[in-house]
């Protein structure tokens, strides 16, 4: 085979958690009264630390951040965490993957405690070894990658792949020295992931499944 180790992003690779993420988005903006274009504008907050999106994408000084933060969290603990769920035949891949003897495991810039929480709630945490996620002051992706590996005690290689939906994952990747496999049904699109330098790109689960256990 051609990996050993297999790390998974959360958000738009595992589950297809846009709504609450956008709900929880909306609802830090509107108490700081910030305006926004549409609800549909705000997707690139799906994906990068919440730090950076707010940082970058409303020009927030860390104070700011630091409040948008705090009021996100208020919606996303109640409500936007449970508007969530699971694509399509992720089941089916963890299963067959583990069942060829790969080490699974999970590497999101979700704080930590809130990705276990959605794992454990659809029932995905049986599948990964591991759960590296970002601290509640955020964790950018190659430091969660790098966590993954330590817990794992395993140190970086090609053949261990990250898997995730948009550049950070794929850039991460790269700084910690593993390969990178972008996925098509998530947040990111194909531009994106080439431009980040993706080692593979696959539309569905079924094809990482045929990746990782390829001789080729």
């Amino acid at each position: 085979m051609n990996y050993e180790v297999i790390l998974f992003d959360l958000d738009g690779t595992l589950t297809d958690s846009a709504e609450g993420i956008l709900n929880s988005v909306i609802y830090a903006l509107e108490r700081m009264g910030v305006s926004y274009d549409s609800k549909e504008s705000l997707r690139r907050f799906i994906g990068p630390p919440l730090q950076t999106s707010f940082r970058d994408y409303c020009g927030f000084s860390e104070k700011q951040v630091a409040e948008a933060v705090r009021i996100f969290r208020e919606y996303f603990r109640e409500r936007g965490i449970y508007e969530n769920k699971v694509y399509g035949d992720i089941p089916e891949m963890l299963n067959a993957l583990c069942n060829a003897g790969l080490t699974l495991a999970v590497a999101t810039s979700k704080p930590e405690a809130f990705a276990e929480q959605i794992l454990l709630r659809f029932d995905l945490a049986k599948y990964f070894k591991v759960i590296s996620g970002a601290t509640m002051d955020g964790t950018d992706k190659v430091t969660v990658i790098r966590e993954a590996l330590t817990r794992l005690g395993i140190k970086p290689s090609s053949r261990v792949l990250m898997v995730g939906d948009r550049e950070h994952d794929i850039l991460g990747a790269k700084e910690a020295g593993v390969s990178s496999l972008g996925v098509l049904f998530g947040y990111g699109n194909k531009d994106e992931l080439q431009t980040a330098g993706a080692d593979h790109i696959v539309s569905t689960p079924s094809e990482i499944v045929n990746l990782c256990l390829s001789d080729d």
